[in-house]
């Protein structure tokens, strides 16, 4: 009998963030109110520096305003909001400058310690930005002298905040608008963890033996400013495989790690949990207390830590009081745990970074 023919794997579908999506949609209603003619499709430029079409839902036109809607497509890697509608209202105003709000099924923050302050739309830097500037570039083409209002809004994104961690993260009443890139990668284990290999070999082709591990795009900017010697292919995305990047590093002959990245995932490598997802580990509050009170924080403190809404916010706690050795025996810790997974020969160093940017704390231990 004859062999069956191996199916060859077909590549991962990319799709794209809420955060794009609700760009596209202020693009095509904000044009289709200064121009008088309805958008079928509105193309942006994404931070993952490409260009995205998209399809127009649904448009209106009325009188000093436009509803234009986006339809969320996730790719092969569908999550809650695959499929859900995403409406932007803009509306001129009288005095100028550019106004941006949520609306039905967006949530809000009510918790500190989250990338959105307190009672603002849980609509994050990245899309905030990547809204504010396609509609400032538009009333700047139309010549428009007037202010404009912007509200997004998804149907049914209340119940699908349900499905995600928001209403424990203190976001109430729907999802978050996200996306560092406005690309959704498709999340296959297998094709993610063959990756990480691939871009080890890449980097000891690159004659690197010192190379920067992070979790995610944001960190890796940070880390490139950080580490700014190291080669292009010498920083490498992780995502939440931490232990299995370490071993892989050690294997292929890399001799220095230095791991970048947020309190969220950190502070869980800093308890030896080296597979940081947020739905298989969750953040250790009594450890970050603990660690608290060993940085010297005062009873009160360590209690407040313990009842903290993230680990960032924990860390904004202890940044406010002045606590800097809290964020050092993290780093330490993490540097530890690593090592200690791939049973030394590596040296480790472990930075820690506030979502803007800012350096919390830095550790550095040889294996």
């Amino acid at each position: 009998m004859a062999a069956q023919e191996k199916k060859e794997e077909k590549p991962l579908r990319k799709g794209y963030t809420t955060g794009a999506c609700a760009t596209a949609a202020v693009q095509a209603a904000l044009t289709s109110l200064l121009s008088g003619e309805k958008q079928e499709t509105a193309t942006i430029y994404l931070p993952a520096k490409v260009f995205a079409t998209f399809t127009v839902e649904q448009c209106e036109v009325y009188e000093g305003r436009a509803v234009a809607a986006i339809k969320k497509d996730a790719g092969d890697d569908p999550d809650v909001t695959h499929g859900a509608i995403i409406y932007a209202e803009v509306i001129l105003t009288k005095e100028p400058g550019i106004e941006l709000d949520g609306g039905e099924g967006v949530g809000r923050a009510t918790k500190p310690g989250l990338a959105v302050e307190v009672g603002q739309a849980a609509i994050n830097p990245v899309p905030r930005k990547m809204i504010l500037s396609e509609a400032e570039k538009i009333l700047t083409d139309f010549q428009c002298q007037k202010g404009v209002k912007i509200i997004i809004s998804v149907p049914g994104g209340e119940e699908m905040a349900k499905k995600t961690l928001n209403g424990r993260l203190g976001i109430l009443g729907g999802i978050s608008i996200l996306g560092t890139r406005g690309i959704v990668m498709p999340f296959s284990t297998a094709a993610y963890k063959a990756s990480i290999i691939q871009a080890i070999h890449v980097a000891r082709a690159g004659g690197c033996d010192h190379v920067a591990v992070t979790t995610g795009g944001r960190s890796e900017k940070y880390a490139m400013k950080q580490l700014p010697h190291l080669k292009e292919e010498a920083f490498i995305e992780m995502g939440d495989f931490i232990g299995f990047t370490l071993k892989h590093c050690k294997r292929l002959g890399i001799k220095k790690v230095s791991m970048v990245g947020m309190m969220g995932k950190f502070s869980k490598v800093a308890q030896g949990v080296m597979m940081v997802h947020s739905k298989s580990a969750p953040v250790d509050f009594n450890f970050l207390a603990e660690t608290a009170r060993l940085a010297g924080a005062s009873p009160e403190e360590v209690e407040e830590v313990k009842g903290a809404n993230t680990a960032s916010h924990a860390g904004e706690m202890m940044a406010a009081a002045g606590h800097q050795q809290f964020f050092d025996i993290l780093c330490g810790s993490c540097c530890e745990h690593a090592i200690k997974e791939v049973d030394g020969g590596l040296e480790v160093d472990t930075t820690l970074y506030t979502f803007k940017g800012e350096c919390l704390g830095k550790a550095e231990r040889h294996g």
